[in-house]
């Protein structure tokens, strides 16, 4: 059991809470310009957007649609951020990093795909 004494919690302050937005805004940012499924997915993200505001989607549509665009968002940071602590703890080359990256951006492909699903589900009657 790990005896280190933990370190008490700040107290709370609007400033500590501010800072934590700014260091979520740069991880978001750091995802946009360092991952290059990001940008598909921001494509995918306006098109599915643009195309709901095109079609005057009722708001339970839009429910689906932003649930679908989150999750794809969601998965692409944590894969992300897996990748990098993956490279931290073992920066040589290990099978089973590899094999766990490639679990992870499967996830992401998972959550991809389901919310393309998703997206012809709920577009298709106004298309049809």
């Amino acid at each position: 059991m790990d005896e280190t004494p933990k370190r008490p919690a700040d107290p709370f302050s609007i400033i500590g809470r501010l800072k934590s937005f700014r260091f979520a805004f740069k991880g978001i940012a750091f995802v946009l310009t360092t991952q290059h499924n990001a940008w598909v997915h921001l494509a995918f993200t306006a098109l599915a957007v643009g195309a709901g505001l095109l079609l005057g989607i009722r708001g339970e549509d839009w429910r689906w649609l932003i649930a679908a665009i989150t999750l794809v968002w969601f998965a692409e940071a944590i894969n992300t951020a897996f990748e990098y602590v993956c490279d931290v703890v073992s920066p040589e080359f290990s099978r089973a990093v590899a094999r766990a990256k490639d679990i992870a951006a499967g996830a992401v492909l998972i959550c991809s795909i389901g919310a393309a699903a998703i997206g012809l589900l709920t577009f298709w009657p106004y298309l049809a």
